[in-house]
């Protein structure tokens, strides 16, 4: 039987797609349909807020899309540079959560140490980051890939910085 998946194709780096790898399993053969289309904005903004690790209590990634749009601000060589050089580790001696296993290895690929793969969504990870962490510090840096998570924003009141680096629009 041949399967179509409407879904995005995992990133060459994450291994083979859970949904393909089953369904061959199992027999089938499995197609990938992407149905959406991804278009990053603000990432001028996105650059100049990673680049400012001390501003901020930590990071938060809970996509897989988020994390590819600080890839994207990292393609300059002088960028690069600048953060294998001082920024990251910056930014690793604060708290850099993630949502899944997916996102975690994307964020170690960048040279982060990522907290909270395990959790697997939004409003778990929330009751950790609000068991783990003191209300007293800045806003943790958080790029997002679609309207902010409400569950996300209740860890500390106000105590995100978001910055919305790319809106899902269909395919036509």
């Amino acid at each position: 039987m041949h399967v179509l998946l409407l879904k995005e194709p995992r990133d060459g780096d994450s291994g083979p797609d859970p949904y393909i790898k089953e369904l061959a399993s199992h027999g089938h053969k499995a197609t990938l349909i992407p149905v959406l289309s991804f278009k990053f904005v603000s990432l001028n903004t996105l650059t100049d807020k990673l680049f400012q690790p001390e501003k901020h209590g930590g990071l938060i990634f809970t996509s897989p899309r988020a994390v590819e749009a600080v890839k994207m601000c990292l393609e300059a060589e002088e960028r690069r540079e600048e953060w294998n050089s001082s920024v990251k580790d910056k930014w690793n001696t604060k708290s850099i959560y993630v949502v899944g296993k997916a996102t975690a290895a994307l964020v170690r690929s960048l040279g982060l140490n990522p907290l909270g793969e395990d959790t697997g969504t939004a409003e778990v990870l929330s009751r950790v980051i609000i068991e783990r962490e003191d209300t007293n510090i800045p806003p943790f840096f958080f790029p997002c890939v679609k309207f902010c998570l409400e569950v996300v924003r209740r860890l500390s009141g106000e105590q995100l910085t978001q910055i919305k680096v790319q809106p899902p629009r269909a395919v036509k």
